[in-house]
């Protein structure tokens, strides 16, 4: 696709991050057209490049993270490696970095130089609590996040310790809200002037935000939420059961209506019909009562008898998926969230789609992540740097 015609045609975005949180919001940002050059260490690059599983040495997770990127290596301890980055990030619309707060303060680029250098800039700081307070210093990777967010808190059952999601879900989630403050402060460019500003967030908080009524419940009764397992307190029914056949399924059936479907469905007309019923805090009075009922009918079916039976009574429902389940669904296909690609080596794979889909001008994945320093020669070719200056430039350990 040509990139012209993709929403973010035309920015130019400058990565220095590692890992997950900075890397997945300039992921978006080069899905959708934005040039994004990410900046890497000569010696080995991003620790991603190395992580889960690796295909001839490179993490397949990587060929993904990293699509649509430059990668450029740059010693930013050298005094030219660094000269090349300014220069860079004068001609830049955002800066997206993941360091730890005073990293780059360190280096000469804290934001006070970067706006006098480049006053349209906008800079993303994704870091483990901000770059203010107390603990601004102190390391945080996403789980650390998670933790004092309150997300690990509620996940698990009740008589367990607490749970990880299964994936990073506090590096994402922390780069979402990079990518939605970036395009805030873009757009505020756009209208007042054409100055930039810092979006500055903090993994912590970028769960905090997430975690619904925790905050009104705490303070006006004094409840904590805790761990419920599958079921949704407060909210029922909502939960995973168990089928004839050993497989499980998600059952949403906790609207009014819904409900009222869903028992005659399973033949309990007196449950379907019991005013007590009728709405979701009454249903929540007698969840255990519920639960066990919806519980006895699955498990005397099949799973796709069960889903069978919801989806024609129109009642929300889904197997728990795994990529195996994924990569033959007629959904997932008809979506084209498989994207089929080549790894170095020829090899194809695939990987997936495009999130969100935009109907006039939606992005794609036009390469997987590059080699370690792939685009360096063209980078600073587009600087003015001729072939002799960069020979020189990677002679003196600057890239």
């Amino acid at each position: 696709m040509n990139s012209l015609s993709k929403p973010l045609a035309g920015l130019k975005v400058i990565e220095l991050g590692t890992l997950i949180a900075g890397p997945f919001a300039s992921r978006i940002c080069a899905e959708f057209g934005a040039e994004v050059i990410k900046v890497e260490s000569p010696d080995g690059g991003d620790p991603l490049r190395k992580w889960r599983k690796l295909y001839e040495g490179t993490s397949l997770w990587w060929f993904v993270q990293a699509r649509n990127k430059k990668s450029l290596t740059l010693n930013l301890k050298h005094p030219e490696g660094l000269a090349v980055l300014k220069q860079l990030l004068g001609e830049a619309d955002i800066l997206i970095e993941n360091f730890r707060p005073g990293v780059l303060e360190k280096l000469g680029l804290g934001w006070d130089v970067l706006h006098a250098l480049n006053p349209k800039l906008v800079m993303v700081r994704l870091s483990g609590f901000g770059q203010t307070g107390p603990m601004k210093d102190q390391p945080g990777f996403g789980a650390v996040g998670e933790s004092m967010g309150g997300l690990r808190y509620i996940t698990g059952f009740e008589d367990r310790p607490p749970v990880r999601t299964g994936i990073s879900i506090g590096d994402s989630i922390a780069a979402l809200w990079g990518v939605i403050g970036a395009l805030m402060a873009l757009r505020h460019r756009e209208v007042n002037g054409g100055q930039g500003q810092v979006v500055d967030v903090a993994l912590y908080e970028a769960i905090f935000a997430m975690m619904e009524s925790m905050v009104p419940e705490f303070d006006v009764f004094g409840f904590i939420r805790e761990r419920s397992g599958n079921i949704m307190p407060g909210i029922t029914p909502s939960s995973i059961h168990t089928s004839a056949d050993g497989k499980h399924v998600q059952i949403g059936a906790n609207g009014d209506a819904i409900f009222k479907r869903f028992m005659l469905l399973i033949g309990r007309d007196d449950l379907a019909n019991d005013p007590a019923l009728a709405s979701n805090d009454g249903r929540d009075s007698r969840r255990d009562e519920l639960y066990g009922v919806i519980d006895r009918w699955v498990a005397s079916l099949p799973l796709e008898r069960v889903l069978e039976q919801l989806n024609q009574a129109e009642v929300p429902a889904s197997r728990i998926f795994s990529a195996e389940d994924m990569f033959n669904d007629p959904q997932f296909l008809a979506r084209e969230m498989f994207l089929q690609a080549k790894l170095p080596d020829g090899k194809a794979f695939k990987m997936p789609g495009i999130v969100p889909k935009l109907s006039e001008t939606p992005g794609s994945a036009d390469w997987v992540g590059p080699e370690l320093g792939e685009h360096s020669s063209e980078v600073l070719a587009s600087l003015g740097y001729s072939s002799e200056q960069i020979e020189n430039l990677r002679n003196s350990g600057a890239i």
